[in-house]
């Protein structure tokens, strides 16, 4: 089951990559439907909170027709940054699922876990490493390909 949303995570990552964004996506499942999908758009907006969860999240919020996401789980490419998490434990969020971790930023395990903080007033559930390999290599592809553009252009 997690492999199926995560799928269609990652195809929203693509959405991103098409338009020369970091790979990143995320959809937000309730009662076992998507409910909301988001991608990566940051240089593209040139917004810093740009991110996947976050419109993911907005857009689940207008489904919802509540800022309360308490029946929702979260499937995104990356493990999510301390901004991503802050909005996850802000929306009640209850389980977050992510494929690949996140070295530099990573808040859902790597570099520290506020999803699962007890002196939070809210936690999420943590599940790592779904379809890792795929996702990480979305990132892996992307990033060299940048190297290599901008090794050709000087």
């Amino acid at each position: 089951m997690h492999e199926y949303y995560m799928n269609q995570a990652i195809n929203e990552a693509k959405k991103a990559e098409a338009i020369g964004e970091v790979p990143i996506g995320a959809v937000i499942v309730y009662d076992n439907e998507i409910i909301a999908t988001g991608y990566n758009i940051r240089e593209s907006s040139q917004k810093s909170s740009s991110h996947a969860e976050m419109y993911a999240i907005e857009a689940a919020n207008e489904v919802l027709k509540s800022w309360r996401l308490e029946n929702c789980r979260l499937y995104v490419t990356l493990e999510p940054c301390p901004m991503c998490a802050g909005a996850i434990i802000q929306a009640r969020i209850p389980h977050v699922i992510y494929g690949a971790k996140d070295q530099k930023a990573g808040c859902a395990g790597t570099i520290t876990n506020l999803l699962e903080e007890p002196q939070f007033n809210h936690q999420a559930t943590v599940e790592s490493g779904v379809l890792e390999q795929e996702c990480s290599q979305l990132l892996t592809n992307f990033f060299r390909k940048l190297r290599q553009q901008k090794k050709h252009s000087k």
